[in-house]
């Protein structure tokens, strides 16, 4: 099974499914060519983990958005994460964020999430109300999707991981049973992914239920920046900008905020960009 995995399962004397996700290589490599701050670190890989549980379920081509804006020290955080669970994300904090938690971080903010399925995109908008991103994600489910769901997400430097749980749709279950899992949920933590995590942690978590687990999907970190889009945004800054600036800096550099790739432009690129007989080549960079 690979390290960065989503295992789904459901509960066969509950009408609960779930779904447990685990990464590693694809966080760290996230993280690459960033330098996040404790706090912001820990509230991206929680974002990561949550998108992937999301975008697992879903039964059409498309992505799920996490996107988190504020007026505290997280300007922005965006999440996104495919059908097939093709992983990017990036936050953007203050020079001289303060924050030591995600409250103090995310304060105002609110946390939106974009299901796009191509030509109508679907939107639900929260309020950050809690002391977690879990506790905003469980109010969004409840109140958007009216699914009561429980939310569990752990991250370090070395991994990011979390659980979903929810009810089936049109079934009730016991509060007690569904207080039982919440707790359960609750209890995980880091050290709970510092291995393979999949179908041997959902077992030992819910030892005293009769868990179905299926086959495990892999997750992989994927940035969707190319030259061909870096080079529309600079003909959508327009000629006489570009060659401003670059009279200014000598090259144009631009830098992929997910990914951190480098791309530059000289005087040769830039006229390239701006004359109608020229054929673009192909992007090389994969």
């Amino acid at each position: 099974m690979s390290a960065d995995s989503i295992t789904p399962f459901t509960f066969e004397s509950l009408p609960v499914r779930g779904a447990l996700i685990h990464l590693s290589r694809s966080w760290r490599r996230m993280q690459r060519n960033h330098d996040y701050d404790q706090a912001t670190a820990e509230t991206l890989g929680h974002a990561a983990a949550a998108t992937g549980l999301i975008a697992q379920s879903l039964k059409f081509d498309g992505a799920i958005t996490l996107q988190i804006h504020g007026s505290g020290d997280l300007k922005m955080l965006v999440m996104q994460c495919t059908s097939d669970l093709d992983l990017r994300g990036m936050a953007v904090v203050e020079p001289d964020a303060t924050a030591n938690n995600f409250v103090e971080l995310a304060g105002n903010a609110h946390c939106a999430i974009t299901i796009d399925a191509g030509e109508r995109p679907y939107q639900g908008i929260v309020a950050i109300d809690g002391e977690s991103l879990s506790s905003s994600l469980e109010h969004y489910f409840e109140k958007s999707v009216q699914v009561p769901s429980h939310v569990a997400l752990v991250a370090n430097e070395q991994v990011a991981g979390g659980l979903l749980l929810q009810q089936m749709p049109g079934l009730t279950i016991d509060e007690d049973d569904w207080n039982r899992l919440h707790i359960l949920a609750e209890t995980l933590t880091s050290g709970d992914f510092a291995g393979d995590a999949g179908i041997d942690l959902i077992r030992k978590l819910f030892a005293e239920d009769d868990v179905r687990v299926f086959r495990s999907r892999s997750v992989d970190f994927c940035c969707r920046c190319s030259n061909e889009k870096v080079e529309d945004i600079l003909k959508m800054l327009g000629q006489k900008e570009s060659r401003a600036a670059l009279k200014d800096q000598g090259e144009i550099e631009v830098v992929c905020e997910y990914c951190g790739r480098r791309r530059s432009f000289d005087a040769v690129d830039v006229s390239r960009l701006f004359s109608d007989n020229v054929v673009a080549g192909p992007d090389s960079v994969q």
